[in-house]
């Protein structure tokens, strides 16, 4: 035990004895010393380092023809393999988009909480990691998620609002401050804010995915049995043209991921002033043209109206009043959403994995 007591464990810039993590008296037998040291996770990134370092200064106080075994436990149980994840999650939808600015994240707020004013659990998670929005668009941006413990495993709880269960890496970084990371910094962040967090029993788990095709969908797809993606899409012809990209990038070979549908945003502006008026700012009806020549389903045509953008700044989307045209347009969403992934169920086999290489 004094040996132990000159090694320092990074996690607690504390010697081991200190840290407590001797789990059990060294047991000696002979010449053979067993020590048993608990981490906090499997994953701890001090562990090899610590465990050579504690047979150094055994070897070092005791004599080196000492063996010295050293046995390790974990106070959190070890994260499941993927293909184990969310096992009480039974609906996975990525909303997605080629192009930036198009309103996904406002279709994937409204849409969440549509689901839920119609009776189901709904989760959703913020997957643009260098841009996150769903703090704002709820109204919670001062809020910290905790940590619970669930049959062994430290998990992060997320925040609920509107009765749905949101994450995202706003909560645990500045808002004022530039997320500068690597890719493999931004995909293991998002690892952990599906792995590690206690997302429970859930009927529609959304995805608020980054514009474009990046490693954060590719992480998505190596992560997740994604039952289908829904593609948000403005009429321009621009907007048009990366929709398909994002299209072609689910219906790849080695993805096979359903499209569900599209959704035609900001199809048309009617003024509060002249609400039976509709004025085509961005062309008319080309999602719906697209939706036609790909074969799938026209989910929705949203307006821009003023209140949407509104109402997502002030924290209260749209979706939360089914009084008005707006709201009903996100409810009427929902319920199509539902009745596409019904079929698709009944008809597709579940989505796989998409290997890792």
């Amino acid at each position: 035990m004094d040996a132990l007591a000159t090694v320092t464990y990074a996690g607690t810039k504390k010697n081991l004895v200190e840290s407590q993590m001797v789990a059990d008296q060294p047991a000696i037998n002979g010449n053979q010393v067993t020590v048993v040291l608990e981490f906090p996770r499997n994953t701890d990134p001090f562990l090899k380092s610590t465990v050579k370092a504690a047979e150094a200064a055994i070897k070092y106080h005791c004599g080196q023809d000492v063996e010295v075994i050293i046995q390790t436990e974990f106070k959190s149980k070890p994260r499941p393999e993927v293909g184990k994840l969310l096992p009480q999650v039974k609906n996975i939808i990525a909303v997605s988009s080629g192009k930036g600015g198009v309103g996904k994240s406002t279709v994937s707020a409204n849409l969440a909480i549509a689901l839920a004013r119609l009776g189901y659990k709904v989760g959703l998670l913020d997957c643009d990691i260098f841009g996150p929005s769903m703090p704002k668009m709820f109204h919670v941006e001062d809020e910290r998620p905790y940590a619970v413990n669930v049959d062994g495993r430290d998990l992060i709880c997320p925040i609920e609002a509107y009765g749905i269960k949101m994450l995202s890496i706003g909560f645990f970084v500045s808002p004022d401050t530039a997320t500068l990371w690597r890719g493999g910094m931004a995909t293991n962040a998002l690892k952990q804010l599906i792995a590690d967090a206690d997302w429970g029993e859930l009927d529609y788990f959304i995805l608020d995915t980054p514009p474009g095709t990046s490693d954060i969908h590719l992480t998505l797809l190596q992560t997740l049995a994604i039952t289908g993606a829904v593609i948000v899409s403005t009429p321009q012809q621009v907007a048009l043209a990366d929709a398909r990209k994002g299209i072609d990038m689910y219906r790849n070979e080695k993805v096979n991921v359903p499209i569900l549908g599209l959704i035609e945003n900001m199809a048309w502006f009617t003024p509060a002033e002249l609400p039976e008026n509709k004025y085509y700012i961005f062309g008319k009806e080309g999602c719906k043209k697209l939706a036609e020549e790909m074969n799938v389903p026209l989910l929705a045509q949203i307006p821009l109206v003023q209140s949407i953008c509104v109402s997502g700044d002030t924290g209260e989307p749209a979706a939360t009043n089914s009084d008005t045209a707006t709201g009903l347009a996100f409810i009427n969403l929902a319920q199509a959403v539902v009745t596409v992934v019904n079929k698709r169920n009944r008809e597709m086999p579940k989505t796989e994995i998409v290997g890792v290489k």
